[in-house]
């Protein structure tokens, strides 16, 4: 009969899919022995190198004890002392990312875990990319539901198994009429326009008048009620009945992972594409951050509308406020829209005031030349400012209208919509959508009945349960197939900007700081 410390052993390794052998077993109770490790710590001390060994490239399901030793190995290295640490450099590990350029990973079924795309990315996509982009976030979203505790069953015996819920796919519904089941799919309208969920194996039509209540509570620790539109992916609890139809009684998002989870598993992949950084090494970062550079700041500005009298005033201001008290930034973004009205269908004129607003805008930096020498610009255009396209992903605003601020700015970045910012452990996310009226305007089934501070928090949970940026199908908000990745928030960012023209807000949900800046002016 296994100890105590063996079935935590084995019960932490499990968590990351990860079977232990008796050599490897011994291995680990013989490292617990020798570090004298107690009870009470031996699971935080067998997570930490189940975590360093999942994120071996050689790393297989069956533990090796070969790459096990190289990981304690490893871990006592980093116990050492080592040479006196050289300053942080923040520009060193500063990155802006484009969506164009971040490398696709896609979830592989057989391997069950991500996969680098190798086949060359296009605007334009294929049929076999637009499936593939909606297929990734349900399998993405639903593996990380399946380590949920209450969805993950233990391989050890336990009264808890009682209480676990099991996940059905639609195609287990069939002759099973009377029964209840639990379905994780995608919300959508078949071809009769009625409401429906599917799933990779099917779709079952949806009957939402007996739903009374939802899967999840409204405490601070637990997701509540969300936003529910048609592409979002939504937990459906109902009884199935004689016509084919789910009669629904319950439903809710799917849990969050936060970010620290999903990178003890995924931590050695570059999401990004400007390198990866273990849990440690980050931790590392963020103590020596608070200790060397407390005086670096971030500014986000959203609706920076440049034709607007007062923008350049209150931009003035801003700047002045900075000098005479030296708070001199290291990153100022302003988000579009970055004229007041439209001019897609506009004339000469009006495109050629939309190219001098930008002028001024660049002399006005370059009138303070601090500035100019040490902070970082990032432009990142809104729905209104004139780009490369329309669908998401979108292009940075044309270099015609920008070419003055190339020229005197030598720190300014013309990103894509959405963009990320990545800075030593630390990403973050930066998008420019109305995202609250379109997610309102797409609501099916139940009608959210709530405003103000619970309206705010319906749409962060929806957002970041969902793990994408637009959880709408691609006729309500069209998306670029390939690019897709580019809008999904998993791993969890450190923080969103979700800049949008509703009012501002700020709030933290599973450790994702959220807030929109509102409009400039």
């Amino acid at each position: 009969m296994a100890d105590g410390r063996q079935l935590t052993i084995i019960k932490v390794f499990r968590k990351y899919s990860h079977s232990l052998g008796p050599d490897t077993l011994q291995f680990l109770e013989e490292i617990l022995e020798k570090h004298n490790i107690a009870d009470n710590d031996v699971e935080f001390s067998i997570e930490t190198i189940a975590r360093e060994y999942n994120k071996q490239d050689d790393a297989a399901m069956k533990v090796s004890l070969d790459i096990l030793r190289r990981v304690y190995d490893a871990l006592q290295d980093q116990g050492n002392p080592g040479e006196a640490e050289e300053l942080l450099d923040p520009d060193g590990h500063l990155y802006f990312v484009d969506a164009f350029e971040m490398p696709s990973w896609h979830w592989s079924q057989e391997r069950g875990t991500f996969e680098k795309s190798s086949s060359p990315l296009t605007v334009a996509g294929s049929a076999d990319s637009r499936i593939a982009a909606v297929r990734n976030r349900l399998h993405i979203i639903k593996q990380s539901i399946l380590r949920n505790e209450h969805f993950s069953p233990s391989t050890l015996p336990s009264r808890d198994r009682e209480h676990l819920v099991t996940l059905k796919s639609t195609k287990q519904l069939l002759g099973r009429a009377g029964e209840r089941f639990l379905l994780l799919g995608m919300l959508a309208h078949n071809k009769e326009g009625k409401l429906c969920v599917e799933d990779s194996d099917g779709s079952v039509e949806l009957d939402l008048s007996k739903m009374a209540r939802t899967l999840r509570s409204q405490d601070d620790d637990e997701p509540g009620e969300g936003l529910y539109t048609e592409g979002c992916f939504a937990l459906v609890e109902g009884e199935y009945n004689e016509d084919g139809i789910l009669e629904v009684v319950a439903m809710g998002q799917p849990p969050c992972e936060d970010r620290e989870t999903a990178r003890s598993i995924y931590g050695h992949i570059d999401f990004l594409g400007q390198g990866s950084t273990s849990l440690l090494e980050d931790s590392q970062f963020a103590r020596r951050i608070r200790e060397e550079l407390p005086d670096l700041y971030f500014f986000f500005l959203s609706d920076v509308w440049l034709d607007h009298p007062q923008t350049l005033v209150g931009l003035q201001k801003m700047f002045d406020n900075c000098i005479e008290n030296s708070f001199i930034p290291k990153v100022i973004v302003m988000c579009g829209n970055f004229t007041s009205k439209s001019i897609m269908q506009g004339g000469g004129r009006d495109i050629q005031r939309y190219q001098e607003n930008f002028d001024s805008l660049a002399d006005l930096i370059a009138s303070y030349p601090q500035i100019t020498r040490e902070t970082h610009f990032v432009l990142v255009p809104g729905p209104l400012d004139i780009t490369g396209n329309s669908a998401l992903p979108r292009r940075p605003i044309l270099s015609t209208f920008t070419s003055h601020l190339r020229s005197k700015i030598p720190k300014v970045h013309f990103s894509s919509n959405p963009c990320r910012l990545k800075f030593f452990g630390q990403e973050v996310v930066i998008f420019r959508e109305d995202t609250m009226a379109r997610m309102l305007r797409n609501t099916i089934g139940i009608k959210p009945n709530v405003t103000g501070e619970v309206l705010r928090r319906y749409l962060v949970q929806s957002i970041l349960d969902q793990s994408h940026l637009t959880p709408l199908t691609t006729h309500i908000q069209p998306v670029l197939p390939d690019f897709d990745h580019a809008l999904r928030l998993y791993p969890l960012p450190t923080a969103v900007i979700l800049a949008d023209k509703y009012e501002k807000y700020k709030l933290t949900y599973s450790g994702c700081h959220v807030f929109n800046p509102g409009g400039f002016v």
